[in-house]
């Protein structure tokens, strides 16, 4: 099982999931997509791939926020977690990527294991966050 958990403000993090999520299970893999996520809704004994924008000055965008705020306060144990991150990010801000970066710290402080490093996507990029994501994805592919 995959839990792809989306933190998106405007969107475009929320369409890169997606994309995910239907490569993902052509290759043959049981995804669940979670828009709110919760933490007393995920799998413990699962993969969960992050994708999320970052916000204002490298701020989680508002769907996501409560989420990371129960990881931070007590997220439990997550031994039986390994994560990956996908983060949408404008280079022209010095918290590029911020967002991805505060997720996987909250994961690895409550014992989840990072499969690989992020995947910073910068959207200024010719290529669309949704395309580097997909080209991506055989790599976290191969960490399973």
């Amino acid at each position: 099982m995959i839990e792809i958990l989306v933190g998106s403000q405007m969107g475009a993090a929320e369409y890169t999931a997606e994309q995910v999520a239907e490569a993902l299970e052509k290759a043959g893999y049981e995804v669940r997509l979670h828009l709110t996520p919760e933490l007393t809704q995920l799998t413990r004994d699962s993969v969960w791939l992050v994708v999320t924008s970052t916000y204002g000055a490298g701020d989680l965008p508002d769907n996501i926020q409560p989420f990371a705020d129960q990881l931070a306060q007590n997220g439990g144990d997550l031994t039986t977690v390994s994560f990956a991150v996908i983060t949408l990010g404008d280079t022209s801000y010095d918290t590029f990527c911020m967002a991805g970066r505060t997720m996987a710290a909250l994961l690895a402080q409550n014992g989840a294991k990072l499969l690989l490093p992020n995947l910073e996507i910068n959207v200024l990029d010719a290529d669309l966050p949704e395309d580097q994501a997909l080209a991506w994805l055989p790599q976290f592919i191969q960490t399973l």
